[in-house]
């Protein structure tokens, strides 16, 4: 019997939301605003940041905490709708949706408590060549939104063969 879409997506999404909010605390209460703490050397570094943009520092100006705001609330509706989809034995796509809400409502948590922006911590680079800084919510959603990227390909190139074979049905013969 297919495991429950609940039962990969709930335990997923309130994990890594906990996790989230926590990694962040700590952060904040260990780390000094823009003073690099190496841990291993200088390519794994912890860093406090802020950001009160989007991924990779994209800013709207002063209004970017409810623009970006607005656009997690609106893409928290697109997820649900690709949940409610998801079909009850569908692992991979459950959980890369669960691992992109969990992303989403860590950040907007970040946004709604604090007009400082999300709180942004690990630094990953070599001597001035960074990756910007991000946190775990950041990394569950990019984790998350290539393995829907790639479930959902599967899903479309099983849907063509399918049509193809004039069966109509997605993976049938």
């Amino acid at each position: 019997m297919p495991r429950s879409k609940a039962a990969i997506f709930l335990p997923v999404v309130a994990v890594l939301v906990v996790a989230d909010r926590i990694t962040k605390a700590v952060a904040e209460q260990a780390l000094v605003l823009y003073v690099p703490r190496e841990v291993v050397g200088d390519a794994l570094r912890w860093t406090l940041v802020y950001n009160p943009g989007a991924a990779f520092g994209l800013h709207l100006g002063p209004y970017s905490r409810w623009i970006f705001m607005a656009l997690t609330i609106g893409a928290l509706f697109i997820l649900a709708n690709l949940y409610r989809e998801t079909r009850p034995g569908d692992r991979w796509r459950t959980l890369a949706v669960s691992l992109v809400t969990a992303g989403a409502l860590g950040n907007l948590v970040d946004r709604i408590i604090s007009p400082r922006g999300v709180v942004d911590f690990i630094d990953v680079g070599v001597g001035a060549a960074r990756w910007p800084t991000f946190n775990v919510a950041d990394m569950a959603v990019s984790v998350g939104a290539v393995l829907l990227a790639l479930v959902l390909w599967g899903e479309d190139r099983a849907a063509a063969r399918a049509a193809a074979l004039g069966t109509g049905q997605p993976g049938t013969t």
